[in-house]
């Protein structure tokens, strides 16, 4: 059995740093609207999206480009809290997830909301559209150091696993960290993610630990302790197909960066 409570400890008793249920538009002080810009070019990163009464509606349309041509068949909108990249050709960007990866477009570095620890609270509703997957990733910044790239995926859900039972991807991946170890596992909650649900992550001291709807899924002993954004996607993977657009909603989300004894 277990060691920890299967329930998740409250939220910490003050404002958070974020408190966004989107109602007032998508604000600039909080998000950036594009998926890892410096990768690729200002038109295939833009997000494509709606404002709803229910939260943000990310969107696939049918012309909607391939996020890079090289890795077609393949489009994303997302929303992000910062940015960062060194000059064009290099290999300097946060998420330089594949070894393939270098600047096209330089993108000043505008980090919004970048913790070294804290707690993020995620409600939105799962696409059940085909091809689709949605995610949600805490990922260094890199903008100290490349090594720094360590990543929490609170959740990865694609599409035909969504069903009164959902299964979803979730722990860490170390990228380019050698102090991170990748341990990713698959999970089953009893939950249709097509409908409004809430996931957690609490992340510090060398711990994280992911819950959804409450309930702890998973407790990992090792957690990133450099700056991480925290990023919301929507990909559409492989061929076009279905109707359009495809979608999935983005409900509430609050975070709070909880300080290091020295940045009290």
């Amino acid at each position: 059995m277990p060691s920890f409570p299967r329930s998740l400890p409250a939220a910490p008793n003050r404002e958070p740093d974020i408190d966004d249920d989107f109602s007032s538009g998508l604000s600039t002080q909080h998000w950036v609207a594009g998926y890892l810009p410096h990768w690729t070019t200002p038109e295939r990163a833009r997000a494509h999206y709606a404002l709803t009464p229910v939260g943000v509606e990310l969107r696939i349309d049918a012309d909607q480009p391939d996020w890079r041509p090289e890795d077609a068949p393949l489009r994303v909108s997302n929303l992000q809290t910062g940015v960062y990249s060194g000059p064009i050709g290099s290999a300097l960007g946060t998420h330089r997830h594949r070894v393939d990866l270098d600047v096209r477009t330089e993108t000043p570095q505008n980090l919004l909301f970048a913790p070294s620890r804290g707690r993020v609270e995620i409600t939105l509703s799962a696409s059940r559209d085909v091809n689709c997957m949605v995610a949600a990733w805490l990922v260094g910044t890199e903008h100290r150091s490349p090594a720094e790239s360590g990543e929490i995926c609170v959740f990865e859900i694609d599409a035909n696993t969504v069903g009164e039972i959902t299964v979803a991807r979730t722990g860490i991946k170390a990228h380019h960290d050698p102090h991170l170890s990748t341990d990713m596992t698959e999970v089953a909650i009893p939950v249709n993610a097509s409908s409004p649900h809430t996931w957690t992550v609490i992340w510090g001291d060398g711990e994280t630990v992911i819950g959804c709807e409450g309930d702890v899924v998973r407790r990992i002993a090792q957690a990133p302790d450099y700056p991480l954004i925290l990023m919301i996607d929507l990909f559409e993977i492989g061929p076009r197909g279905g109707a359009y657009p495809k979608s999935a909603l983005i409900h509430h989300v609050r975070a709070w960066h909880e300080k290091q004894p020295e940045e009290v």
